[in-house]
């Protein structure tokens, strides 16, 4: 990605041709100008910097102009990038070199490559970079978004939890995997228990499960759609991970797909394109050592750093679950990603270790009748993609880091769970917090059955109940988030489990253990 390098007195006095407007051309008429489609966002926020994406109708030079000050008066602008049908009309440019704890104002504007004398209008968004001293954290996160087939129904507001999250005003958003179901076509109408009809916005991406690269993309710009999903994103810098569900059900890189729905049975081939599109539409940093890779630490001023590990592109076959010894079968992060989360752990100085994870850790998550999904395989000794996570946690204990927290979601419901050897089968570890939060905006499921290996406590769960059933749409009002404050004069964290109603559920508050 292009990137601009400038010193903090460029950012904060200006003084560029940008300032004035002046190397904007002058508009044309409305209808023969480039349009943003999808509104735009910002993500993987640094102490210098962001990631900014937006996207044209048509193949456009993006140009970015970016301020401390809300009218742009001091603004710098970064070289143009053009985009092209090659990422279907979709750019990234990062901003670097910003002063921290800074509000930023950016604007896109795009120009139209047959005539970059006719420009799109300026889309303007913020965010603020992170600080290199101690001060207040709040950010959210959670899972799940139109899965199961319920998409955007704009009679019931659309994706109202984004603008409920955007009331919190959080420095940024961790999504924690499943961010479409490109597995999951939407039916126009649905009809509810109650007798209501849900109807969904439909489009042609979203009629038939995702197989090419153009039909991932759509599934990833259909959450774009939302204006409570736009307006979030020019407001709050979304980290992103994936699960399963950006690519298909349970996948694992060595399955040939039995589903009649697909022409294409290649996982690795489907997750190829996946992937692609996954970095194309989510405002992410690329890595410079393995072209793909989503893994990554981002570092939030000195109270926070944020691990992003990936339980699915390295994992061996969904299996039993049950080797008794490490090995190829029983892969779940991989060795590679492993000594990286190893390193980067005991490299950390800051106060808080936040590993979000794709997948809970305790609960369990079958695939089919006799196969499992996560790490968990039921009650007993450490087996199977169980040893990856034994790893993790006795390393942890042993290297005396501090201070971890684990995010999560994946099961579509809520909870609060507490890990510790005195419980566990397995017990080289220092008793740690995994928080679950999700749907988005999905179905409803739960609750999952535990696994003794790590012993987990719930301390809290809210899912349906058997009589509600299973997949409850987000019209009943079971889709949940969490929220994370840290303070900046004591460190002290407090996670809160909250609903779309923006009530909150449970909280606690976590002293941090000094080094």
């Amino acid at each position: 990605m292009p990137q601009l390098r400038l010193s903090r007195r460029q950012v904060l006095a200006g003084g560029t041709a940008a300032a004035s407007g002046l190397f904007l051309p002058a508009y044309s008429r409305a209808n023969q100008r480039p349009a943003l489609t999808h509104g735009v966002q910002s993500g993987d926020v640094s102490a210098d910097g962001a990631v900014i994406w937006a996207r044209a109708d048509r193949p456009s030079r993006m140009m970015v102009e970016a301020s401390t000050t809300e009218s742009f008066a001091n603004a710098i602008r970064l070289p143009g990038l053009g985009v092209t049908s090659a990422t279907d009309n979709m750019g990234k440019l990062e901003l670097a070199g910003l002063p921290s704890d800074q509000d930023v104002f950016y604007r896109v504007t795009m120009l139209d490559l047959a005539d970059v004398n006719v420009a799109s209008e300026p889309v303007v968004g913020r965010f603020r970079t992170a600080p290199g001293s101690a001060r207040d954290i709040t950010f959210t996160w959670s899972g799940d978004t139109a899965g199961q087939g319920w998409g955007i129904d704009e009679s019931r507001g659309g994706m109202t939890i984004y603008s409920t999250m955007l009331k919190h005003q959080p420095d940024f958003f961790i999504h924690s995997g499943d961010t479409i179901y490109a597995d999951g076509p939407l039916k126009a109408e649905v009809e509810l228990k109650d007798g209501t009809i849900w109807k969904n916005l439909v489009t042609p991406e979203k009629s038939k499960v995702a197989e090419t690269l153009q039909e991932y993309r759509g599934n990833f710009l259909y959450n774009l759609l939302d204006h409570n999903v736009r307006a979030m994103a020019a407001q709050v810098p979304m980290l992103a991970q994936w699960d399963d569900h950006e690519t298909v059900n349970n996948w694992y890189p060595n399955e040939q797909l039995e589903d009649d729905r697909y022409t294409v049975k290649s996982a690795a081939l489907l997750s190829a394109r996946a992937n692609r599109a996954f970095r194309e539409v989510m405002p992410m940093r690329e890595s410079t050592t393995e072209p793909g890779r989503i893994y990554r630490k981002v570092s939030y001023g000195p109270l926070l750093d944020v691990f992003f590990i990936d339980m699915r592109t390295y994992r061996g076959d969904n299996t039993s679950n049950d080797q008794m010894e490490p090995g190829p079968q029983t892969d779940f992060l991989g060795a590679a990603q492993l000594r990286w989360l190893k390193a980067e752990l005991a490299a950390s100085r800051a106060t808080w270790k936040v590993i979000a994870s794709d997948m809970p850790i305790g609960l369990m998550v079958r695939d089919g009748k006799s196969a499992f999904e996560n790490g968990s395989n039921g009650n007993g000794p450490v087996k199977g993609r169980e040893f990856d996570i034994a790893e993790v946690l006795s390393f942890i204990k042993h290297a005396k880091v501090k201070n971890t927290v684990w995010l999560t979601a994946d099961v579509h419901y809520t909870a609060a769970h507490h890990y510790s050897p005195d419980r566990a089968q397995f017990q080289d570890f220092e008793p740690f917090w995994e928080f679950v939060s999700g749907p988005l905006h999905a179905g409803t499921f739960g609750p999952n059955d535990y696994d003794d290996t790590f012993g987990p406590k719930a301390e809290f769960v809210k899912a349906p109940t058997p009589e509600m059933g299973q997949n409850l749409p987000p019209s009943e009002g079971y889709q949940f988030f969490g929220k994370v404050d840290i303070e900046g004069a004591t460190g002290r964290m407090t996670v809160r489990l909250m609903d779309a109603a923006d009530v909150e559920l449970w909280s606690t508050t976590l002293d941090p253990e000094r080094a």
